[in-house]
């Protein structure tokens, strides 16, 4: 059974991203566009609008032009925001890279994804040039002064018009995100303009941001949910976006409070902290319309223990970096009486349940695997065409590697996940990339890495290990934690005699999770 949208298709305009995210630049010239949270820096519209012009007339003067890739390490900030559409703007692509990836991490995807330019912070320069070193960068650029690299501030020195580009929406990749798919390496995402437009007009039918709106922007933009989701789609509607480059509790709820924010959008362990944590009692947040969780499943005591507290909507939403992201949301209810909902798909959007094994269409009430189908589905993985055709079929679904189901009115619910990836605070972990570093732990003969239930990240990484000589579970995961980046490290390890294994050497993961969850459940 096919699943479509409750809410009348909407016209999906055929048009390049910057123009359309800028289009109300010119008649807001004068509102405050962006606002930086811990400084109270402030671009408007028109100087915004202004301020991409300068750099994409700067990057073309150095030969950057159509397809060219611009890579960003770095926390959120108001010139990130210029550079990402700057770059769009010129045709080029932009790929987003976790500001806490390790050296190896930033050199694959620079290689990968054919970045020739990089934008980067003082504080990660020394990174940066190292993995640079090892790609194809031609020139690193840094926010602020740094000997030995370009500031991007030069970028703004060239007075003349940014040269005109031809892009065509349908084909032209505007953002370059990594992720791990359904299993596996992170590739690639390919999302081009028109997917991005899709996006955003489709999610302002369920979830609007307007002129009247002021939202904060927690979630780090190298995330779909950040700049795709959030910044971008905030812009388009003529809203304030007030940044933080990251996410501290108490400076969150001095923004909410100051700048009056009405709508925000961030994770589960932000609507965790701010049912449960006393400082929130401190704050003024009565300005506060709407808060909307991403990125990984929300409980629903914690949503309405969070809507009682703050005295707001709270609700959810469900997508991927795959599908610009959005798929589904909870429409602006105040209590639909559908529990742990993460909403109806989004206008132009089918979604289907499948039986993972046989492929059948199941109908309402019945668990599968999430398959949808619209024009936010991205192009592909970059240079991974078998991987493209696992996840895509010939007929154009998208497998999400989510569990769910969907009710008799259309509105989905996600359950599990048949995709072996881990979510830590919605950052993607890849079990087989731990299990390989502690493989090459001398006292470690075997090992097994699963998602371990927690209240504040949603999952953790935990290792069950077979060990060959005597070590500690903090010797290992302290042997785990100096080689990844930090989001990644094992914490929590068990020792077991034997890792289950299929007959062909695979391991059973399933085996080790519904132990974890059965443990965890049971009474103390």
């Amino acid at each position: 059974m096919i699943f479509r949208s409750p809410f009348p298709a909407v016209e999906l305009p055929h048009v390049p991203l910057t123009p359309y995210v800028l289009r109300l630049a010119a008649r807001l010239a004068e509102k405050t566009a962006l606002i930086d949270g811990p400084t109270g820096r402030t671009l408007s519209y028109g100087q915004l609008a202004e301020s991409v012009g300068q750099v994409a007339t700067g990057l073309a003067a150095r030969g950057f032009g159509r397809g060219d890739v611009l890579a960003i390490v770095a926390p959120n900030s108001i010139e990130y925001v210029v550079a990402f559409h700057a770059v769009t703007s010129l045709g080029g692509v932009v790929t987003t890279i976790n500001p806490l990836s390790m050296v190896d991490d930033l050199a694959y995807q620079l290689n990968d994804a054919g970045a020739t330019l990089l934008l980067t912070t003082p504080d990660l320069l020394e990174k940066a040039n190292e993995a640079a070193a090892r790609a194809r960068i031609r020139q690193v650029f840094v926010l602020g002064e740094v000997p030995g690299a370009t500031p991007f501030a030069s970028l703004l020195e060239h007075g003349d018009a940014p040269p005109h580009v031809v892009i065509e929406p349908g084909e032209d990749v505007a953002a370059l995100l990594y992720s791990s798919g359904t299993t596996g390496w992170p590739k690639g995402v390919m999302l081009t303009h028109a997917n991005l437009v899709a996006n955003i007009v489709q999610s302002g039918v369920p979830d609007p941001l307007t002129e009247a709106d002021t939202v904060i922007a927690t979630l780090p933009f190298f995330h779909a949910a950040g700049m795709l989701f959030v910044v971008n789609r905030a812009l388009a509607g003529g809203a304030t976006v007030v940044i933080l480059p990251r996410f501290e509790l108490e400076p969150f709820l001095r923004v909410v409070q100051d700048y009056r924010v009405t709508r925000a959008i961030v994770v589960p362990p932000i609507v965790l902290a701010l049912a449960k944590q006393p400082v929130v009692d401190r704050y003024d947040l009565s300005s506060l319309n709407v808060i909307m969780s991403l990125a990984a499943p929300l409980s629903d005591h914690a949503a309405r223990a969070c809507a009682e507290r703050v005295g707001c909507v709270v609700k959810q939403g469900y997508g991927m970096t795959e599908t610009g992201p959005a798929l589904q949301i909870t429409p602006d209810a105040v209590d639909t009486g559908k529990a742990g909902a993460v909403g109806p798909c989004v206008p132009n959007t089918e979604c289907q349940v499948v039986d993972p094994v046989t492929r059948e269409s199941l109908g309402p009430g019945e668990r599968g695997e999430i398959w949808a189908r619209g024009p936010q589905v991205m192009r592909g993985y970059l240079n991974r065409p078998d991987a493209t055709a696992d996840t895509i079929t010939a007929e154009g679904w998208m497998r999400t590697g989510d569990i769910g189901h969907a009710d008799e009115d259309g509105w989905f619910y996600i359950v599990d996940r048949l995709k072996e990836l881990i979510k830590y605070k919605a950052y993607q972990v890849a079990p087989a990339e731990l299990e390989a570093v502690l493989l090459a732990h001398p006292a470690v003969a075997d090992a097994a890495v699963i998602p371990s239930p927690d209240d504040e990240a949603g999952e953790v990484p935990k290792a069950f290990v077979v060990l060959k000589e005597e070590a500690s579970a903090e010797e290992l995961m302290a042997f785990v934690a100096a080689r990844v980046a930090p989001y990644k490290k094992v914490r929590r390890v068990e020792f077991i005699e034997q890792i289950p294994k299929s007959p062909a050497g695979k391991i059973l993961r399933r085996i080790l999770v519904e132990r974890e969850r059965a443990a965890q459940s049971s009474p103390v």
